[in-house]
């Protein structure tokens, strides 16, 4: 694949993740070759390293971090370079975190074994939400999906879990993840949790529902329902291996994703969300596990593409406020 096919393939997720189109096409513009991604990124995010030292104000510190966070995030996209791709994961936990203790002084960092992330929003919030990502995104992907729950009164915990984000460095995928959620249940001290998974977290947030009785709402956003290992694209599998430590390893963690029979378990509301472009081959999408849960509802939306970046306000308010009522409804 060539630079700008990559970029291309690209492009919605980026700008989706909260970076500034125009910057994205100059940037990536200037690639003669994939392998250009990752250090093309990281010199971008870097960049608004030194903007934020220099800044007039700290809420332009906060905001240039932030941007920074981003930037280093995408850097991890690159299909190659994993000691670079760990670095720049790194780098984006770093600045997210200079940006909330500037910008959130109430913010909290949770480390547990598996996990961890920051928990943002009021101590007294009638709700919590866990934002769990996916195969290769990370707490530092979701940014306006987070801010638009915190502005609904929810108090929301981004996390990485094993092989996402910054801990992919030190552990590997696992498909259950209803254990690693268990565990962010009891660290956050609640009675219950909204989960939103998105991509490959939409399958470790349904099957965490099916499982976790703390689970009382739940969305999934491009999830699968099943994983067919032999129909995988290339790029899939190799990003899968990586993540989970192999080839076979990976084709073992591919074959345990089916929601097929938990489906029927999820108790809790659930949200399934897909994009009626996004068609990926080995990749089930999830109308079926909407029509198989108990209380699951189905938004398509026909122009959207994986993880529908280039259509948030079809589905965004319409998710946070199936996770805001049914919480607060809940817990009433």
């Amino acid at each position: 694949m060539s630079a700008a096919e990559f970029a291309a393939a690209q492009w919605t997720r980026a700008t989706g993740a909260g970076v500034d189109p125009h910057e994205y096409r100059r940037v990536t513009d200037g690639l003669t070759s994939v392998a250009d991604w990752g250090p093309s990124f990281v010199r971008t995010g870097l960049a608004y390293l030194e903007r934020a030292e220099g800044a007039g104000s700290s809420v332009t510190t906060g905001e240039y971090l932030l941007t920074a966070a981003r930037w280093f995030h995408l850097a991890t996209l690159a299909p190659s370079a994993e000691a670079a791709g760990r670095s720049a994961a790194a780098a984006a936990d770093r600045a997210l975190g200079r940006a909330l203790e500037i910008r959130e002084p109430g913010a909290r960092r949770l480390t547990g074994e598996g996990f961890t992330g920051w928990l943002r929003g009021p101590a007294d919030a009638p709700g919590t939400v866990v934002v769990v990502p996916g195969l290769d995104s990370a707490k530092e992907e979701f940014l306006d999906l987070v801010d638009a729950l915190l502005a609904r009164g929810l108090a929301v915990f981004a996390m990485d879990g094993p092989g996402q984000g910054v801990l992919a460095a030190t552990t590997t995928l696992t498909a259950d993840y209803e254990r690693v959620v268990g565990r962010v249940v009891d660290a956050l001290g609640v009675a219950s949790v909204g989960l939103v998974g998105l991509s490959l977290g939409g399958y470790f947030a349904a099957r965490s529902a099916a499982l976790e009785p703390r689970v009382a709402a739940v969305a999934t956003v491009s999830g699968p329902l099943r994983l067919d290992w032999a129909e995988l694209p290339q790029p899939v599998r190799d990003i899968m291996a990586r993540r989970c430590g192999g080839a076979g390893a990976a084709r073992e963690f591919a074959g345990r994703v089916d929601l097929t029979d938990l489906a029927p378990r999820i108790e809790a509301p659930l949200l399934v969300v897909d994009g009626g472009q996004d068609v990926i081959p080995g990749v089930t999408n999830g109308e079926p596990l909407a029509r198989l849960a108990p209380h699951g509802t189905y938004l398509s939306v026909p122009h959207g593409d994986h993880l529908l970046g280039n259509a948030r306000p079809d589905w965004l308010p319409h998710l946070t406020d199936h996770i805001t009522h049914t919480l607060i409804g809940a817990r009433a």
